[in-house]
């Protein structure tokens, strides 16, 4: 119903009592109101529907979503200050079949009215009607995707791993080039299957190989998406080999580290 969902453990109490204390005393790096309609899910309920939801920067990396407590769709039937101040409370949900603690009321400083759910403890989170996952989207990164014939040399220990002439270029605001083969362009007696997977916002979810040369293994050092978000489709079934584990040629130049 809600697209992949993949629950992740959250986070302890303690980091997010720090957090919050931290959040009432600093305030935030920066928050900024969206006119996106932001909505939440937990256990089959809707926690909160809003087109004055926030992005707020916790920390210099991405932003969470924070909505104004009124809101939220249910009633959080437990409250637990955090600190003499009463400024912020921990603020508990006791769903249809299980329940979450690590909602986060605050009353007054900088983020006066406003209640953070634990994004990776939610079931389910929406930008208008698409699926977000891991975090929410950065309004102020972008990802451009370009066709490239230039050479693409990947080499482990000067063996040959991968090549190709018919690729694309993945750019990523503040981030180094990535660049995506055709699976045909790996030579798959060094490629090995890895169980890990990993979320991007930007991209949907990962899954992973290991590389093995010369006896050697290079762990996670390729992964693809085989079902990517709508805005990096072009990447569909490429693989990308971790520029830091590995060492690519572009047009014959070693890319530097």
């Amino acid at each position: 119903m809600y697209g992949t969902i993949i629950k992740r453990v959250p986070k302890p109490a303690n980091s997010l009592r720090e957090l919050a204390q931290r959040l009432v005393t600093e305030g935030p790096r920066k928050k900024e109101k969206t006119t996106r309609r932001v909505r939440v899910l937990f256990d089959d309920v809707c926690l909160a529907d809003s087109t004055s939801a926030y992005h707020v920067w916790e920390h210099d990396y991405y932003p969470y979503y924070y909505f104004p407590t009124s809101d939220l769709k249910v009633d959080c039937v437990k409250r637990e200050p955090i600190g003499d101040d009463n400024a912020v409370s921990f603020a508990t949900y006791e769903g249809p079949t299980t329940s979450t603690n690590t909602a986060l009321m605050f009353t007054k400083g900088e983020l006066k009215g406003l209640t953070r759910f634990d994004f990776d403890e939610m079931d389910a989170w929406f930008e208008e009607d698409q699926p977000i996952y891991q975090h929410p989207k950065d309004p102020y990164k972008r990802i451009d995707i370009l066709p490239s014939t230039r050479k693409i040399t990947v080499k482990v220990q000067d063996v040959v791993v991968a090549e190709s002439s018919m690729n694309m270029f993945l750019f990523e605001t503040m981030l180094r080039p990535r660049y995506y083969l055709p699976q045909t362009a790996a030579d798959w007696q060094y490629v090995k299957p890895s169980q890990k997977t990993t979320v991007c916002p930007y991209k949907g979810v990962a899954e992973y190989y290991d590389l093995v040369v010369d006896g050697n293994e290079i762990k996670d050092a390729v992964w693809w998406y085989r079902h990517p978000t709508r805005e990096s489709a072009l990447i569909e079934g490429m693989i990308c080999f971790y520029n830091e584990k590995v060492d690519i040629y572009v047009d014959g130049e070693k890319e530097q580290s």
